[in-house]
């Protein structure tokens, strides 16, 4: 019998806080607060999500509703939350969720759809945020990318997410002005790169561990590393379609030193 990931952990609504594996897995969400229901799909106001994240104590976020919620600014995540999907269906679309200047978030069974604007990612995490942990969701068609970690984020995991009809996918590390950015530490495992064109990830300084990941018909590249990256990709299966480079170095102005480590 075929046994689903944290099917255990579903059995209790916390339990799945503690199952992250890598960088991440320090991150608590808001297992120490208490439970707090989204009852509606409006960008604000009562019973909304935002308003719940804006709240500064600890909040296990779970959704009474299924649907859309269509985000006319950014959605700012404060510290200590865990946002669970698990249960209904939600999509977002129009804007993103921003992890900025916090730590300990938990991202659960998402949707994020059709971001609009400059600077729109599906989820953005920036500046000096830490211990994140995004499972299950799904990211398609955004305006810039579908998850940036830039500006000294770090100690994040990336887990079974599901990315499709996009260009720039991934970002890691600002750009080679960011030397801040070498604190940076990022997992993502058992995830699917669906057609995605590039960036899966780009990084810049970081180190990154690439583990179980399914990426095929990319349209430039499948991961590029440049200034002082380290990428540790193991047991990943890349699935070339018309582009066949599946990894690229591009040198920058900065300190040249670059490690890639690949086992099978």
């Amino acid at each position: 019998m075929t046994t689903l990931p944290y099917a255990d952990a579903d059995s209790s609504l916390r339990a799945l806080a503690g199952r992250a594996e890598g960088f991440g897995r320090f991150s608590v969400g808001g297992v120490h607060g208490p439970v707090r229901y989204v009852t509606n799909l409006a960008d604000d106001g009562p019973g909304s999500l935002r308003d719940a994240c804006r709240r500064k104590e600890p909040l296990w976020i779970c959704f009474t509703v299924s649907g859309t919620i269509h985000l006319s600014s950014y959605l700012n995540v404060s510290s200590y939350k865990t946002i669970d999907g698990r249960g209904q269906r939600i999509k977002f679309t129009g804007k993103g969720l921003r992890l900025k200047d916090c730590e300990h978030i938990i991202i659960c069974n998402l949707e994020f759809e059709g971001g609009r604007g400059h600077d729109i990612d599906g989820i953005q995490i920036k500046p000096n945020s830490k211990h994140i942990w995004i499972d299950r969701c799904s990211l398609r068609d955004y305006d810039d990318g579908l998850i940036d970690i830039t500006r000294q984020s770090t100690d994040i995991t990336v887990s079974r997410c599901h990315f499709a009809q996009h260009d720039k996918t991934m970002l890691i590390g600002a750009d080679p002005t960011h030397v801040g950015d070498r604190c940076i530490r990022v997992t993502i495992h058992h995830c699917f790169f669906d057609g995605t064109r590039q960036r899966h990830p780009r990084v810049r300084f970081g180190k990154v561990h690439l583990y179980n990941n399914y990426t095929r018909n990319w349209g430039i590249y499948a991961i590029c590393a440049s200034v002082e990256s380290q990428i540790y990709s193991q047991c990943n299966i890349y699935e070339a379609g018309q582009k066949k480079k599946a990894f690229e170095y591009y040198t920058e102005k900065v300190s040249q030193s670059f490690y890639l480590h690949f086992t099978t």
